[in-house]
């Protein structure tokens, strides 16, 4: 279903994503962990076409997504629909109308400009958000949500896409526990009721443990983890986040230190 085969971005001199390499043979919720610069974002960004990669491939159902352009280009970052951590919506706009631009990639130009909306495509952004519990909110303007509806919002949007796989980057890095426990739960659902695939970036190793069927750990720009929520062990954390064998207090590096807590709960977890 996906092939990802020596998958490298270079910036100049400093390579963010170095021969990344997997396969995923069927529809799954997978999560990326790593500390902040590993190269989760890059990836997602190479795999929606973002940005270009500088090498290796990047296959799904058969196609080179790496190698589509023009047209080609458009329908596949419909079909892998991108989630972001600030949410990425028009804060004036109503929540309805954010939520239609999920179908602006096979709209008109005119249309686009004028926001006219198809009736069915209406009624079918109301349904969306409606599943995700928001759709109270939906004729109030995006900026009067919480930052937990915002996303979403944002997921509605991405839904409204009809895509294969969603890409969410950090979707609850910016959210308190109770709002990050909703969007994931919602992402899961998603998952589980479409079939569709989601590919989550994470910071947190709980979180990747409840909700993931696969864990991808990277560390700068390599895949050092590629298994089960179960099998995502101390030992294994410590390899992922590179705190070496100290994770006190007193560590100097701010990433470590912001890490400590998630690792000591993987150690009483294991």
């Amino acid at each position: 279903m996906l092939s990802v085969e020596k998958l490298t971005k270079r910036f100049g001199a400093n390579t963010a994503v170095d021969e990344a390499s997997f396969t995923v043979d069927r529809s799954m919720m997978l999560g990326i962990i790593g500390r902040s610069g590993a190269g989760k974002s890059t990836f997602l960004r190479m795999m929606n076409r973002l940005t270009d990669a500088s090498s290796g491939e990047l296959n799904f159902e058969g196609r080179n997504v790496l190698s589509l352009s023009g047209k080609a280009k458009r329908a596949w970052q419909a079909e892998c629909a991108m989630i972001f951590q600030q949410f990425n919506l028009v804060p004036r706009m109503d929540v309805v109308s954010n939520v239609l631009h999920g179908t602006l990639n096979r709209r008109s130009n005119f249309t686009s400009m004028f926001n006219l909306f198809p009736r069915e495509d209406i009624h079918r952004a109301i349904d969306i958000l409606e599943r995700l519990g928001i759709v109270d909110h939906a004729a109030k303007r995006a900026e009067a949500l919480s930052g937990g509806q915002q996303q979403r919002v944002a997921i509605a949007r991405a839904l409204m896409q009809d895509p294969k796989i969603i890409l969410a980057d950090e979707p609850i890095a910016s959210l308190d526990p109770m709002n990050a426990q909703v969007v994931m739960e919602s992402l899961r659902r998603i998952h589980d009721e479409d079939g569709r695939m989601v590919i989550a970036n994470l910071h947190t190793l709980d979180t990747a443990r409840r909700y993931c069927d696969r864990v991808i750990g990277m560390r700068d720009g390599r895949i050092v983890f590629d298994g089960t929520p179960e099998q995502l062990t101390t030992g294994v954390a410590r390899d992922i986040y590179g705190a070496g064998a100290d994770f006190s207090e007193a560590a100097t590096s701010t990433e470590i230190r912001d890490h400590t807590p998630e690792i000591r709960a993987a150690e009483v977890a294991v």
